[in-house]
C-alpha cells in the first residue's frame, strides 16, 4: 500500500470519527484502545514463544558484551 493510500485510508477514517459524537468518539477510543492492547499482548506471547524455540534449538548464544563484539567482528 502506498503511503499516499494509507494516509487517504487514515484521513477518512477520521473524518468519520469526528462525525460521530462526543460519547460515541470515547465509545470508538475505548474499543480501539483495549484491541490495540490485546493485540500488543499477543505479538508480545508471540515473540516469546519464538525465543523459547529458537533456546529449544540451541540458537540462542550466551556470553557477555565482548563475547558480542567479538562474534559481530568474526
Amino acid at each position: 500500500m502506498t503511503d499516499a493510500l494509507r494516509t487517504s485510508r487514515l484521513q477518512h477514517a477520521i473524518e468519520i470519527a469526528e462525525a460521530l459524537s462526543l460519547e460515541e468518539r470515547q465509545l470508538l477510543l475505548e474499543i480501539l484502545t483495549k484491541r490495540l492492547r490485546r493485540q500488543q499482548g499477543q505479538q508480545l506471547l508471540d515473540e516469546v514463544q519464538d525465543v523459547h524455540q529458537d533456546i529449544a534449538k540451541g540458537s540462542i548464544k550466551y556470553g557477555s558484551v565482548k563475547d558480542f563484539l567479538a562474534e559481530l567482528d568474526a
